[in-house]
């Protein structure tokens, strides 16, 4: 039996656990509650919840869909945080890459993960153009220019995050995966000891660890 149609027999008490229901919720219940701040930037749920749609849609364009990842390097911006969103709801995975790795390290990430879009804020662009050097292939890069930043770097991709979220639709029409077990985020170890190792993390997971952190 197909995993389609065991979602059919049962949808009528059952939705898959995903952290996206949390976001789609809020949007609709505090739309014009503040969700982000991050400097001089201030962002409503509805206006986040659209962001990430538009992430969703824009990437879909561009041919990603179920269990492509995406790579994000970047610090504690709205744009990582639309990522976590944005990237499971036209089916991809996410792979955050940890910025205190070496351009070796990252490359490795990029290809072990068979990454097809790379997000990477300019404040890291030394150690990402020297990675894209080592890669051996074409990636698509998208920039993160964080008007917040204190160090600016070299833009490498070929535009902007905002000029690639208006690609996107906001009101792009995602759904929740058949599969809760479906892989939503990459994860890799430092490599200290060797390459560094891929973690595989999966909807129901993440939605689970979001309810306790947040009733803990």
């Amino acid at each position: 039996m197909s995993e389609n149609s065991i979602y059919e027999r049962v949808k009528a008490n059952y939705a898959p656990l995903s952290p996206i229901s949390f976001l789609e919720r809020t949007a609709h219940t505090f739309p014009d509650l503040t969700s982000v701040i991050h400097g001089a930037k201030r962002f409503t749920w509805g206006e986040t919840y659209a962001r990430c749609r538009r992430l969703a849609s824009a990437l879909a364009g561009r041919g990603i869909g179920i269990d492509d990842t995406v790579a994000i390097m970047g610090a504690n911006t709205p744009e990582m945080y639309e990522a976590a969103f944005g990237v499971p709801m036209c089916g991809a995975v996410v792979n955050t890459l940890n910025v205190r790795l070496d351009a070796g390290a990252i490359a490795f990430c990029l290809n072990h993960g068979e990454a097809k879009v790379l997000i990477t804020d300019r404040e890291f662009s030394p150690t990402v153009k020297e990675a894209l050097g080592l890669i051996g292939r074409d990636i698509t890069v998208i920039d993160i220019d964080d008007s917040e930043a204190e160090v600016e770097g070299e833009l490498l991709g070929e535009m902007d995050y905002e000029a690639f979220l208006a690609e996107g639709d906001p009101e792009y029409q995602w759904d929740l995966p058949t599969d809760e077990w479906r892989a939503i985020s990459l994860n890799y170890t430092s490599g200290t000891t060797g390459d560094p190792k891929g973690v595989v993390y999966h909807h129901r997971g993440a939605y689970l660890n979001a309810l306790s952190n947040a009733v803990g």
